[in-house]
Parts: structure tokens; sequence; C-alpha cells
């Protein structure tokens, strides 16, 4: 009894830990391992363009930068933002068959736009909250990118499934619907996008259209 009560116990902690390899398996975060990297790159519809560069001393935090260009569906405001920040791993539960996280962040950038003068001292805010089984994945972000001269935020809601359940050196494929809103007189409405989501080990890449037929995309690397 005893022998099976630990036999029992170390399934459970392995099955966790296995679990804590994975949190960059579904959903694209800021934080991927302990001495880890991360570059993430999107096209997101032709309304935004962003990639990012963290590195993480610590499982728990990550520092970096990245760049981001909005433009306005109507095409008189346009914004290019440079930055530099830090991630937290705010809260990290490992369920026997799940996990979920929340990710906070915050920095400084510079940013320049077509319709004032001068570059603008920007601030950049943020949190994360995903849950994610082998099959089933939800994410909830949001961004904010503000100055003295505009305030833009960035709510992006994906709600993904996976056809197959997967190993983490195996080819994993998703089925994502993204919803996605921005403030700040950057685009009216809700953007809806389906999308498809490939990855294996540290390479993720999802690739769809909105519902309107502009192209969605964005790549991840772990290394």
């Amino acid at each position: 009894m005893l022998r099976a009560a630990v036999l029992v116990s170390l399934t459970r902690w392995a099955a966790v830990v296995l679990l804590g390899l994975l949190p960059f398996a579904a959903a694209a975060k800021p934080i991927a391992f302990a001495k880890g990297k991360t570059l993430m790159v999107e096209w997101g519809a032709g309304t935004m363009v962003e990639a990012q560069m963290f590195y993480a001393p610590r499982y728990w935090y990550s520092v970096g930068g990245g760049w981001l260009e909005l433009d306005s569906d109507d095409g008189l405001k346009r914004r290019d933002i440079t930055y530099l920040r830090a991630n937290l791993l705010a809260k990290r539960w490992n369920l026997p068959d799940a996990q979920a996280n929340v990710f906070a962040w915050g920095g400084l950038g510079r940013a320049t736009g077509n319709d004032f003068e001068g570059p603008e001292l920007s601030r950049n805010i943020g949190f994360q909250a995903d849950y994610e089984t082998r099959r089933v994945y939800t994410s909830f972000r949001a961004d904010l990118h503000e100055s003295d001269r505009f305030s833009h935020r960035i709510d992006t809601l994906q709600l993904g499934w996976a056809p197959y359940a997967h190993d983490y050196d195996q080819l994993a494929t998703w089925l994502v619907v993204q919803g996605r809103r921005y403030t700040g007189g950057i685009s009216k409405g809700t953007e809806t996008a389906l999308l498809v989501r490939f990855f294996k080990g540290g390479t993720w890449v999802e690739v769809g259209a909105t519902t309107d037929g502009k192209l969605q995309a964005m790549a991840m690397f772990n290394f």
C-alpha cells in the first residue's frame, strides 16, 4: 500500500513538473523559462505590427523591449513606439491537468506620431491572464500605451481548442478564435479573426484572417 501511494505521489509530481515545462505551449507569454529568451513578432491585420524580445533571469520575471506600430482605420493616426519593459509572473496555478497564469508588465518608451510634433515619452502597462489544458485554452490580454498626447489600449481575447492532445516534442495544432478591440481612435468595433496555431518545442506560429479578410499572423521563438 505504501509503495503504491509513493508511486501515485511521484506520478502526480511528474505531471506537475511536465506542465511546468509547458507554460508557453498554447499561448504567447512574455516569460518562457529561467535563463531563456523569447522573441515574438506579430502582424495584426494591417492595424498593428509589433516585435518584442525578452530575457528571463529567473522563471518569474523577464526584461527586454519592443517596437509597436499602430495605423488607424481612417489613415489619420499613425504611432511608432519603442519601449523597454519588465514582465512579472504574478501568479501561477499548476493543476493536475491544467495550468493558469497571471502576468503583469510595465515600462517606458519613445513615441512618434503624425498628429503631434517630436518624440514623446510614453508609458506602457498591461496584464495577461490565461488558462490551458492540453485540449482547451483561454487568454485575455490588455496592453496600454499612453503619453501626454495619446492613449491607446489593445484588448485581446483568445479561445482555443486542440483536435488532439500532444506532448512537448510533438507538433501541436490549435484552432483559435480571437477578438480584439483598440481604443484611442485606432479602430472601431471588435476585430474578429479565425486562426490556426502550430507549435513544437520552443517554436510557435499562428496564421489566419479576420472576418473581413485581413491577414493576422504571429510567431514566437523560445531559446
